[in-house]
């Protein structure tokens, strides 16, 4: 499919906590990082203020009313969808689309409608039920559900914990919501690489989480216990797959890219960005305050609670940017000029749709170039052609990268070998096709 970049973002979060707080200027900011589609985390109604709540206001993964929003968002409670309607057409006049939760396999314990429900729950989700997908009610109640959604005039559906519920029963959910919805993209959390084809094919998922793929793997690479060896390995074992993929290094499950847990500091993580941005043609999701470098200081390992009332510093400065132009300071500034760079060569069809060749297989042995440290490739479309090098190690790099003929027929490059420099845990990018047309050339970043 069409490579999209999707903005996660919690409503509670941002600015007063309002739908309202995605005014003018709150949208043209996250449009200005080459957003597609903004995935408001947290819409349909919730469970809070209960014994069985974990945190306040709640989870927004224990749903009790899947035809509701939370009345904590609208600035009028008792016109909370209305508000949340002039908020999806808001979205839309700024050219981007809407995502909302779709949760299959749980509801909150004091969930009441049509779903049938089970008195046991997964894991440690005590503040949930599991849902008994073997009733038909089930399956006819969640078309209902999605229907609901999708009428209201939101986009798509990002779809938790679908390895959970049964693959049939949901597959069949889909195709009936889409046989009147057809344009509605449904983005679907899942971890089992042996599972991917399925839930493409079988199932009917547009996207897929890659997290046990390139996740998992750059997160090692970047510990130094992988290495990049594993990114080819990836790429060629997804074959086909690779444009149902969504690629990510935050979201509300994980930790915190620059927090202390992970890379620490945005200067150790260009290389993985790039990577996951711009090798192929998958989707890449950023999670609010992510680009400017956001830690969880106010969290819990790492993490921005989706649990409780919190206010991570990177959002306050964000909202205080929309509205005065200042509140980050120097820092965060860079960190969200560098991202907007790199959304941009995202959002450029070279990186969205061009061809794509690893370069790596021929430079094991090139001058400088490390294959358990670096990765390297090559993007080319209509005469215009970028090779990007990745540096995973906290060195400078000078690497002679060979150009096999192969791709050279394929893309319009001439040159036999390219030297390029590279920043510890940074990327270059070299430029060069039939024209006269250039994006970059021989751009160290980092």
């Amino acid at each position: 499919m069409h490579s999209v970049i999707i903005y996660q973002v919690l409503p509670r979060l941002w600015g007063e906590g309002k739908y309202s707080s995605f005014d003018g200027p709150s949208l043209k900011y996250i449009k200005s990082l080459g957003t597609d589609y903004i995935w408001y985390t947290g819409v349909p109604r919730h469970a809070t203020g209960e014994s069985f709540v974990k945190g306040n206001p709640g989870s927004p993964y224990a749903v009790c009313d899947w035809f509701d929003t939370n009345p904590y968002l609208a600035e009028d409670p008792d016109a909370r969808l209305q508000e949340f309607r002039a908020l999806l057409e808001r979205t839309r006049r700024e050219g981007m689309k809407s995502i909302v939760d779709f949760i299959p396999n749980h509801v909150a314990c004091n969930y009441r409608g049509g779903l049938s429900v089970l008195d046991w729950h997964d894991g440690d989700w005590t503040d949930t039920l599991k849902v008994d997908w073997s009733a038909e009610q089930t399956r006819q109640e969640f078309v209902r559900v999605l229907k609901f959604w999708a009428g209201m005039g939101v986009d798509g559906f990002r779809c938790d914990m679908v390895e959970l519920v049964p693959a049939d029963a949901l597959g069949s959910v889909i195709r009936e919501v889409k046989r009147e919805f057809s344009d509605l993209l449904f983005v679907a959390e899942v971890y089992g690489r042996e599972n991917y084809g399925r839930y493409i094919r079988e199932v009917g998922f547009d996207l897929l989480y890659d997290k046990s793929g390139s996740y998992d793997i750059l997160r090692a690479i970047m510990a130094g216990n992988a290495s990049a060896r594993s990114l080819t390995w990836n790429w060629q074992g997804l074959g086909p797959l690779q444009d149902n993929m969504l690629n990510f290094l935050e979201n509300h499950d994980e930790q915190r890219l620059c927090s202390p847990y992970f890379a620490s500091e945005a200067d150790r993580t260009w290389a993985a960005l790039a990577y996951s941005m711009l090798f192929n043609d998958a989707s890449f999701m950023l999670y609010a305050g992510q680009e400017m470098g956001e830690d969880a200081s106010e969290g819990s390992e790492g993490r921005t609670s989706i649990f409780n009332w919190c206010r991570p510093v990177s959002l306050a400065h964000i909202w205080r940017y929309t509205r005065e132009g200042k509140g980050p300071g120097r820092k965060e500034r860079g960190i969200l000029s560098r991202y907007r760079e790199l959304c941009k060569l995202k959002s450029r069809s070279l990186f969205r749709s061009g061809g794509v060749w690893d370069l790596c297989y021929c430079n094991e042995d090139s001058p400088g170039f490390n294959p358990d440290r670096m990765t390297a490739f090559a993007r080319y479309e209509n005469g215009r052609a970028a090779v990007v090098l990745c540096n995973f190690s906290e060195s400078a790099a000078e690497v002679q990268l060979r150009i096999p003929e192969e791709l050279r027929r394929a893309s319009g490059i001439t040159a036999v070998e390219v030297r390029m420099q590279c920043a510890p845990c940074g990327f270059s990018l070299w430029n060069c096709g039939r024209n006269s047309v250039t994006l970059l050339k021989n751009r160290i970043y980092g």
